[in-house]
């Protein structure tokens, strides 16, 4: 028997990384009004990947024989139910009237399909007859491998919430019969700006993640740039300006990563960070295509999150870090984007431009917002400016609140560390 733990981690990253390829193939597969059955497909086909590694030993090809028993259990199913097809993947078209032999279904998980069927799936979740909360919720679940809690934390609700709207958005794909197929030409700009939205969700949550240990999780962060090259790549996307400027933003990001925690896992902040471990290389793609976003008919909150980490790209150092510049951004940003994270954050580039007393009072302004009561980064921010002013009291309060609310280990002892050092203050 092997480690169960070691096969629960795996099983859980196979969750995370191919599940979404499997249910859009096989949503595409099925069709779309029989989209809980692809996902119960895959939920099944983890689970006796779970059984079956735990006593056989993982396989030499784990994500191959994941899509083998995926294919299998699907063919049992339509044998065994006798499910009628609304949609036939091309490869298919012509066992319409006959039965399904292993055969014909040799390219069933091919890296063509699965591009296709995603970039299909993500479409049919963006229906006009779907809320944009579920739309967004729906990608998250059925592509990006969220679990309803993750799904959760990203709305500010409850899982129970998260619940309904996804019944509710199954209901509809089945009622409307949505069908399963990238979308007219006249019908893609508002939908593309919702994926978009999802993958900027998926990207953030790799960015700084909000379970677990780590405080980074680069193979999300990997898989949102994954799905937007796959709309990089569509060619009946006219204006791809705002892809490529979340694809610069999400590159110019990574290209940080190395930098932002020591060998032990502790977070180094930007002022700290040794410059030198940044991926030049990632850097470069991130500015290449932001250059190519510049091309577009307007600017979207992608172009400007994707300039501001440009600035910070390009500083030599922190203290050359351009914040006039930065602030001027953000004053753009908040016409398109006034949320309470981007004011948050803008309230942070005040105090670098050396107006910490303007800064705080950004922050009163936004203290009671629901996003915000519970955010650690918000009362960490109010006490490093009550520090800067040198009203110690009010910051080891702040601080300390922050250290309550921190979600992640690494993050408390990061704030910890902080308040150490302002317990030595007067």
């Amino acid at each position: 028997m092997n480690n169960s733990s070691e096969i629960h981690d795996l099983v859980a990253h196979f969750f995370r990384h191919e599940s979404g390829k499997m249910v859009a193939v096989l949503t595409g597969f099925f069709g779309a009004d029989k989209l809980f059955l692809a996902e119960d497909i895959v939920q099944d086909t983890l689970m006796t990947a779970m059984s079956n590694w735990t006593y056989n030993g993982i396989p030499e090809k784990p994500v191959a024989w994941l899509y083998t028993v995926a294919k299998n259990k699907a063919l049992n199913t339509i044998k065994r139910e006798g499910y009628k097809r609304t949609y036939i993947a091309d490869a298919l078209r012509e066992a319409k009237e006959k039965d399904i032999s292993q055969d014909i279904t040799e390219d069933f998980f091919t890296e063509s399909r699965i591009i296709d069927d995603q970039l299909r799936m993500m479409f049919m979740c963006c229906h006009i007859s779907i809320s944009k909360d579920s739309q967004i919720a729906l990608i998250l679940k059925t592509l990006c491998g969220f679990n309803s809690n993750e799904i959760a934390k990203c709305f500010l609700t409850n899982t129970e919430n998260i619940n309904k709207r996804l019944v509710r958005a199954r209901k509809k794909i089945r009622e409307a019969n949505i069908p399963f197929e990238v979308p007219a030409l006249d019908q893609l700009d508002s939908k593309v700006d919702t994926v978009l939205e999802a993958i900027y969700l998926l990207f953030n949550e790799g960015y700084s993640a909000s379970t677990g240990v780590e405080i980074i999780r680069e193979d999300l962060c990997k898989e949102a740039i994954r799905l937007t090259k796959i709309l990089i790549d569509h060619s009946y996307i006219n204006d791809k300006s705002r892809v490529y400027a979340l694809v610069a933003l999400m590159q110019l990001n990574i290209s940080r990563f190395n930098a932002r925690k020591d060998k032990k896992g502790n977070i180094i902040t930007l002022d700290k960070q040794d410059r030198s471990l940044w991926d030049f290389h990632i850097m470069e793609q991130g500015f290449s295509n932001l250059k190519r976003s510049t091309k577009g008919k307007y600017i979207s909150k992608y172009h400007i999150l994707a300039t501001i980490s440009a600035y910070h790209c390009s500083a030599k150092d922190f203290n050359s870090t351009d914040w006039d510049s930065i602030l001027i951004l953000y004053d753009k940003l908040i016409t398109i984007d006034s949320s309470p994270i981007v004011l948050l954050n803008r309230a942070i580039v005040i105090s670098e431009t050396g107006n910490i007393k303007k800064a705080l009072r950004e922050l009163e302004i936004i203290k009671n917002e629901k996003v915000l009561v519970s955010n650690h980064l918000f009362y960490a921010a109010k006490a490093e400016f009550y520090q800067q002013l040198k009203e110690y009291s009010k910051a080891k309060n702040t601080l300390k609140k922050a250290i309550e609310l921190a979600p992640l280990s690494v993050e408390k002892k990061m704030l910890e560390n902080r308040l150490n050092i302002l317990q030595t203050l007067k």
